[in-house]
């Protein structure tokens, strides 16, 4: 199942996002995986993330880049650790976004899973400094902080159906 959905970033640039579900990442172009985001579930809620480098009002679920050398999940540990203060205890691929950029047709990788945490401590602050506030909502909620629309709806709903896995 894909769905396609496009998207003007910041700069004015477009992308057109094609989200597909998937079990594992392993059939993808490595040096292609760019990103890396969780939906968190912290017992029967969520945590997302205000912040961003560009936009500090802007919410979003945990997560981040892809350092050199890190395989998915040692991304998705050290983003969640780093942006909400609580540590993975086990997670599942929900699937992924391919993006293409239409100026040149370009294309890169944004990874989606779903993770179970425990809380380490309170959240202070982020190390890389993108996230400065987090919440934890009900997974229906998260459309009061931001909306990815059917994208977003799918990867909540694979979320949720996953969530019983973890």
């Amino acid at each position: 199942m894909a769905i396609v959905e496009t998207y003007k970033g910041r700069s004015g640039v477009e992308y057109v996002f094609e989200y597909h579900d998937a079990d594992s990442f392993a059939d993808l172009d490595y040096s292609k995986c760019r990103q890396v985001r969780a939906v968190c579930f912290y017992e029967d809620k969520i945590i997302i993330g205000r912040g961003g480098k560009t936009d500090i009002n802007s919410w979003g679920f945990i997560g981040g880049t892809i350092e050199p050398g890190e395989t998915f999940e040692e991304t998705l540990r050290r983003e969640v650790r780093e942006e909400s203060n609580t540590e993975v205890i086990s997670s599942l691929p929900i699937g992924y976004q391919k993006c293409v950029d239409t100026r040149d047709q370009s294309c890169f990788y944004q990874l989606r899973y779903v993770c179970k945490v425990r809380k380490i401590g309170e959240f202070v602050s982020d190390p890389a400094g993108s996230i400065r506030e987090i919440k934890f909502v009900a997974p229906g909620e998260y459309k009061k902080y931001f909306d990815w629309h059917k994208i977003g709806d799918r990867i909540i709903e694979r979320a949720l159906t996953l969530k019983n896995k973890l």
